[in-house]
């Protein structure tokens, strides 16, 4: 990519399959253990270098967040992509600009890192653009400072992470072929800040051994991995809002073998055998559901 003066990038989303919060730091965040995997719904990046210096973002939602999105929006001043590309200038002392086109295709607030990916891909991206030739590693470090997801979404991959998300590992995945999951959003956002806020009191206990995950995801078992899911937050999650729990069990009555709450929500997903079984998931939820929801079928980015 180096010499381009512009470049398209996706910028996948995530679920969590595991996720173990295990204490409050000094700094206010909190150590966490994870199970990260990029799926196949993708934000969009139309990337452009530019010689005046300035940094913009306008952002774009598309016809598929429709019920969900807004208008096209200048906003550079409060996105992630601005403050990451201002981050990685700052750091290196170059003196380019860029402008980025994101089309919106992840719900934000959705626990699907979005927002954290979209940051993530402008880095990778401004790395060969601005002809800065930084290391993964200390892409990753950079990216750390502005969010705890970022690092594993710049490495890319099935990850563990732990400490605040900064310490990121490849999860071996053998015998593990792609799977299919369904994404459900009940078109509203959540705070992650306030749900990690409302779980400190009462930090998450290893209700299902960690280890047991990684194994079953080395084995390549789907159902043994739809029985080894844990998300520590997802009771403060359902708490705060019950509709997301009448969420979760419309996707298990739909015939998903695995459900669970993606990071602090809003958003859920089931675990299917194949494409067929999460595409009849999908139709049985919004046929169901007394709700209105956004529905997606994605597989996993191994």
């Amino acid at each position: 990519m180096s010499g381009k003066k512009t470049i398209v990038v996706e910028a996948p989303a995530k679920v969590n399959l595991y996720l173990e919060v295990l204490s409050e730091r000094d700094d206010g965040y909190h150590e966490i253990r994870s199970v990260v995997v990029p799926v196949s719904l993708c934000d969009i990046l139309n990337i452009e270098a530019t010689e005046d210096g300035r940094i913009e973002t306008i952002t774009t939602p598309s016809p598929c967040l429709k019920d969900i999105g807004g208008d096209c929006v200048e906003d550079s001043e409060g996105n992630l992509v601005t403050e990451a590309a201002r981050l990685l200038r700052d750091k290196t002392g170059c003196q380019g600009g860029v402008k980025v086109n994101l089309e919106k295709n992840i719900p934000i607030g959705g626990g699907l890192g979005g927002g954290s990916s979209d940051a993530a891909a402008v880095l990778r991206a401004l790395n060969d653009l601005w002809a800065l030739n930084l290391p993964l590693e200390e892409l990753m470090a950079i990216g750390a400072e502005l969010g705890s997801d970022i690092p594993s979404l710049i490495h890319g991959g099935m990850v563990v992470i732990e400490g605040a998300g900064e310490r990121v590992s490849a999860l071996s995945t053998n015998g593990l072929e792609e799977i299919w999951l369904v994404l459900v959003n009940p078109q509203f956002e959540v705070s992650t800040k306030d749900i990690y806020t409302r779980c400190s009191s009462g930090l998450t206990s290893e209700a299902i051994p960690f280890s047991s995950m990684c194994s079953c995801l080395k084995e390549g078992d789907v159902d043994k991995v739809s029985q080894c899911m844990f998300n520590g937050l997802q009771e403060t999650v359902f708490t705060k809002y019950p509709l997301i729990e009448i969420v979760a069990e419309d996707i298990e009555k739909a015939g998903a073998i695995g459900v669970l709450v993606s990071g602090s929500g809003a958003s859920v997903f089931g675990l299917a055998r194949d494409e067929k079984h999460a595409c009849d998931i999908a139709e049985r939820v919004q046929n169901d559901s007394e709700a209105p929801v956004w529905t997606k079928v994605v597989r996993t980015l191994l």
